[in-house]
């Protein structure tokens, strides 16, 4: 069947896995029975780390291609079993954003093609497993079950993948100028050239200069779209060593309850809202983390000088209420189903007036919601005092209050799981737990003064 919305190639090592896959599938043909225990490259963990860092070189490509004389007289039964033993540790391996890109073009009716250098037998589990339509990959000659220590037509390398996958696409009648390649390696050029749109995902030195030349956008599965980073570095990782108490000489912060926050996989941070300086605090908390926390909040957040900055810094995720699109929900959605770290703002703006004085806390139902929609644990953090550093009703923080700052309080709650059928009661329920985590003048109805009601509107 023709596919004129063309396919997808994606690669394996360092583009769709985010290292290599040989130590895995080395491991599992040794326990499987394909190799010995003495299988093993000199300096094989050196070696695998400079390929992780640097990419394909000329000679560990020529090692690859030997490697099916290494197979000769060995059983093609036993690969197999190995490449299965091996698919839940490659699919730990697999780039955190990949799926979700992957799905996309799913969605708009390209098949998705991997086509990898790996050989066949071992790969095919993996891709069975991740739901590919097709594989392209290196095949071993097989007679009686044995493998005879020759390739079954071309090595898929370079010219050879390029090659391979235009015999593809004359097969299934699909327009390469409509497709699409991801490739981490500058011997993937001959492929990326030949489709309408090229990737380079995760790219070696030699590719980034290629696809500067070539004015290709270089793209990463790692983080979210629209993060920066050099060389893995994300800008996060940067900032959050700036985020410390002494940043905020005219703030004390006490930060509680962080050993609640798993250091893995993904979980939903939700948070009371009292001031644009909450997002300093929650900085506070991020920087503890030790792992990137992508916030969620209302555009005025992002739009707020210096705070701004470090929301965006941290992977923000602008919330527009006037737009009226799911992006905000789909792009949150994407993170916690990737392993993030999410926090959002239930109340979704800084209440004001009376509504900042009243102890029983409202939010809107999207925490809830992200929460059905991943079944991720949610974690109720409650902030006080950043309303006196940075009420509503000043365009900046109040910064001459060094020799007696405010004290800022930070609580973070132990997970809840919420029930996911009613996205209403689900949101009462936690905001009541973010409202268990103020002091107790929080929970004590309050008339305010004129003045005090001033200082929660915006300044003119």
């Amino acid at each position: 069947m023709a596919t004129e919305a063309g396919a997808v190639f994606v690669d394996l090592d360092r583009t769709l896995l985010g290292s290599a896959s040989g130590p895995v599938l080395q491991k599992a043909m040794v326990d499987e029975g394909v190799l010995s225990g003495g299988h093993r490259l000199p300096g094989e963990r050196a070696f695998y780390g400079f390929y992780n860092a640097f990419g394909e070189t000329v000679p560990s490509m020529g090692m690859a291609r030997a490697a099916a004389r290494l197979m000769r007289n060995r059983s093609a039964d036993a690969a197999r079993r190995a490449g299965q033993a091996a698919v839940d540790q490659l699919i730990d391996m697999v780039q955190p954003y990949a799926l979700e890109v992957l799905g996309d073009h799913r969605a708009a009716g390209r098949p998705i093609v991997l086509a990898t250098t790996t050989p066949y037998d071992l790969v095919r589990p993996l891709a069975e497993a991740l739901d590919f339509d097709d594989i392209i990959a290196t095949r071993y000659e097989e007679v009686d079950g044995l493998y005879t220590g020759r390739l079954a037509g071309r090595f898929i390398w370079g010219t050879g993948k390029r090659d391979a996958v235009r015999v593809w696409a004359n097969d299934h009648g699909t327009d390469l100028r409509a497709s699409h390649a991801y490739s981490d390696s500058v011997f993937d050029v001959p492929l990326l050239s030949m489709v309408g749109h090229p990737h380079p995902l995760h790219a070696d030195p030699r590719l980034a200069a290629v696809a500067l030349a070539r004015r290709w956008p270089i793209e990463q599965w790692e983080r979210p779209e629209g993060v920066p980073a050099v060389v893995g570095v994300e800008a996060y990782d940067v900032i959050r060593t700036l985020i410390r108490p002494e940043a905020f000489p005219y703030a004390r912060f006490t930060v509680h309850g962080i050993e609640h926050i798993p250091s893995t996989g993904p979980v939903l941070l939700a948070s009371n809202h009292r001031s644009y300086f909450d997002v300093a605090a929650l900085g506070m908390v991020a920087a503890r983390l030790r792992r990137p926390m992508r916030f969620m909040g209302k555009q005025e957040i992002f739009d707020a000088p210096v705070v701004g900055q470090i929301a965006r810094a941290l992977g923000g995720i602008p919330v527009d209420r006037g737009n009226g699109t799911g992006e905000p929900m789909r792009k949150a959605v994407t993170a916690l189903r990737a392993g993030e770290v999410v926090m959002i703002l239930p109340q979704g703006t800084i209440p004001r007036g009376d509504a900042f004085f009243e102890p029983v806390l409202t939010g809107k139902t999207g925490a809830a919601r992200l929460a059905a929609a991943t079944g991720v644990p949610v974690i109720p953090i409650g902030i006080w005092g950043t309303e006196e550093v940075w009420p509503r009703s000043s365009k900046v923080p109040h910064v001459l209050t060094i020799q007696h700052p405010p004290r800022v309080t930070v609580t973070v709650g132990p997970p809840m799981t919420l029930a996911g059928s009613d996205p209403v009661a689900d949101t009462e329920l936690l905001m009541a737990a973010i409202a268990d985590l103020l002091p107790a003048q929080a929970r004590e109805r309050h008339v305010p003064t004129d003045e005090e009601l001033a200082r929660t509107r915006p300044s003119a």
